[in-house]
């Protein structure tokens, strides 16, 4: 604060409003952006969340709801992750040991779910892909 010699009011210049008025705006945007920031890093983590779950129920069904058989299946859910599962046998390596004499099959499962996050920067692809063995009664 200024005071004027023989003028007893005293006050800010208008430099020093504008000084603090400046200071104010730049710390206010720097604190929108980091919230911005947090909000866009919660919409993908929600939406990765989204993801895992559609795979880990693709996963649970595969093997239950039908046989298991080598081949892919794909779909689109909720229409926006599309999802791809692939099953493949898969061949024991063991020294002194015959697959073939087991009374069950092993098959490698594959889920693949992918979705665009639709920025307006560029169309940026995510995915998530989960594998595992599954065993199945050999066919006669």
């Amino acid at each position: 604060m200024t005071t004027l010699p023989g003028n007893k009011q005293a006050g800010f210049s208008l430099l020093e409003i504008l000084v603090a008025f400046s200071i104010l705006a730049i710390a206010l945007g720097i604190l929108l952006n980091i919230f911005s920031s947090g909000v866009e890093t919660a919409a993908v983590a929600e939406e990765y969340t989204s993801a895992v779950q559609i795979a880990e129920t693709l996963m649970a069904r595969t093997g239950v709801e039908s046989a298991l058989q080598p081949g892919q299946t794909a779909g689109i859910e909720n229409d926006k992750y599309s999802w791809q599962v692939s099953i493949a046998p898969y061949e024991l390596t063991l020294e002194d040991f015959d697959a073939r004499s087991l009374p069950a099959a092993l098959f490698m499962v594959t889920v693949n779910v992918s979705w665009g996050d639709g920025a307006s920067n560029g169309n940026h692809q995510r995915e998530v892909e989960l594998t595992t063995l599954k065993l199945s009664a050999k066919s006669s």
